[in-house]
């Protein structure tokens, strides 16, 4: 068969069956009388078992090899070829996402893309002050899209960067809270203490909901953030949280201060002192948390917490009893 009927059959071009040929991957087997190529049925079984090596990706030395090597084994080769092309479909996706945040950006000009890849090349840097910069700059330049933000806050480990992006984050507009949700589930504990760090800081309602969620959350540390940015945000659902941040001392004095904030409102004030003279009477509590509780029920103004200070007056643990008066002789001068 001559090399335009093989090419023809095969699908492979006559210039490419020339340049297998030039190779020694096939060479047709005879020649015509004038000088032309002719192929057998074998050599054309040959190209087609070329051309369905090169569709795994093999190059055409790695397809000589694999046809004429009697020794060839093709697992080392072919674990290679999944490592290949893994790197591909990553280098691919990675472009991918890039190009569609430059899209997201909707950028009114060519100068515009080429600051944005720049501030998104930035964000990726191995310098903290110029990632930083680009946080900063994602604001007040040309935005950076949502997405890339949450991306990055979520890996970032420097503070003064993470406090740059979870600003920038906070000025973004919608999308970002429902992006640093997922966040939330994330295996790496680090990524889920930084997903509620970041919303905490986020002022709209979806992010109050969120938070809300968070106090459910099985991660404890994930829960005492919410309840710390929920406090602040007067949500007395955080308040369960707050008291047992005091028991176990942890961020406690962050705790009894967003418990005296929301004790501002009268109804919430009877609310915590209840729950904290509660917490109080629970005979488990050891004397250290005792104390902590004490002090901070010195700062919920009201009845119940004035009549609960009476009570602990006459403590057996002398500080908690020292502490209850103290607070009560400064109630009473008022």
């Amino acid at each position: 068969m001559l090399i335009g009927d093989v090419a023809r059959q095969s699908g492979v071009s006559a210039r490419m069956l020339r340049y297998y040929d030039s190779l020694g991957l096939v060479r047709p087997t005879g020649r015509t009388e004038a000088g032309y190529r002719e192929y057998s049925s074998e050599d054309i079984r040959r190209i087609f078992h070329v051309e369905s090596l090169r569709s795994l990706g093999l190059s055409l030395r790695e397809v000589g090899r694999a046809l004429d090597d009697p020794g060839f084994k093709p697992s080392e080769l072919v674990d290679d070829l999944i490592r290949r092309t893994r790197e591909r479909i990553a280098a691919e996706t990675e472009l991918l996402t890039r190009l569609r945040r430059i899209g997201a950006a909707e950028p009114a000009g060519w100068e515009d893309v080429l600051q944005i890849v720049a501030l998104l090349q930035a964000l990726g840097s191995e310098s903290a002050g110029k990632r930083q910069r680009a946080a900063l700059s994602s604001v007040e330049e040309v935005p950076v899209p949502v997405e890339a933000l949450v991306e990055a806050v979520l890996s970032e480990s420097d503070p003064n960067v993470a406090g740059a992006l979870r600003w920038a984050l906070a000025q973004s507009g919608e999308g970002a809270s429902a992006l640093l949700a997922e966040g939330l589930g994330s295996p790496a504990a680090e990524v889920r203490k930084r997903a509620v760090q970041s919303i905490a800081e986020i002022p709209d309602d979806e992010a109050t909901a969120l938070l809300r969620d968070a106090l459910t959350n099985s991660d404890i540390v994930v829960r005492r953030y919410a309840a710390l940015a929920l406090g602040a945000r007067g949500a007395t659902d955080a308040v369960p949280t707050l008291i047992d941040m005091i028991v176990e001392g942890t961020n406690d004095a962050d705790a009894a201060d967003a418990l005296s904030a929301l004790a501002s409102d009268p109804a919430s004030a009877d609310q915590i002192a209840t729950g904290l003279v509660d917490r109080l009477a629970h005979g488990a509590v050891e004397p250290p948390a005792r104390r902590r509780l004490t002090q901070a029920l010195a700062d919920i103004p009201g009845v119940t917490s004035s009549r609960a200070l009476a009570d602990l007056s006459q403590d057996e643990d002398r500080a908690v009893a020292l502490t209850a008066t103290y607070v009560l002789r400064l109630r009473g001068g008022r």
